[in-house]
């Protein structure tokens, strides 16, 4: 039996392939939530904003994560005005958290697992709630990925792992 693994890269910000990647990402999180958005609060249940900043951290590196992170939301907004202006600094910060973790996962564990997956988004969920309830002052609001995101949160762990390990797997 041969066993085949899956190819991470950690893209250097030099190279051109992390802007094509960062792009080809930045694309997904613009669709993605659009096709969301349809769905009566398909955004806060499913997250998709954050989906491809998963799959692009973890399969290329930090630096292209970080750049999807930063301009997802950013794009998001000013094209379709979701996210909020008033989100946007929390959802900066998880994405940016997101991207970070993704990456380190990565690059330290070179594979990806379910667990590895689970890890990333419990991490950047918990911090990245801890900081929207420091910037937003309610802690009611900062746990609604929690209370209603649970969805989302499984859509990035399974269908992220699905993503990185069958889809784009060379």
């Amino acid at each position: 039996m041969q066993t085949t693994s899956v190819k991470l890269y950690s893209l250097e910000y030099s190279e051109a392939k992390t802007y094509l990647a960062a792009a080809l990402f930045l694309a997904g999180n613009i669709v993605l939530p659009q096709l969301f958005h349809t769905i009566r609060l398909g955004g806060p249940t499913w997250l998709p904003i954050y989906f491809f900043t998963l799959v692009g951290a973890y399969k290329y590196g930090w630096r292209a994560g970080l750049l999807t992170a930063l301009a997802s939301p950013v794009a998001n907004a000013l094209l379709f005005g979701m996210p909020a202006a008033a989100a946007l600094p929390a959802i900066v910060l998880k994405s940016v958290l997101l991207a970070g973790a993704a990456g380190y996962a990565a690059a330290r564990f070179r594979r990806a697992l379910l667990a590895l997956l689970a890890a990333v988004v419990l991490f950047y969920q918990a911090a990245g709630t801890l900081g929207e309830w420091a910037l937003a002052g309610s802690f009611h609001a900062a746990v609604q990925d929690f209370r209603i995101g649970l969805p989302g949160m499984l859509l990035q762990i399974f269908g992220g792992w699905a993503f990185i390990n069958f889809i784009i797997r060379k």
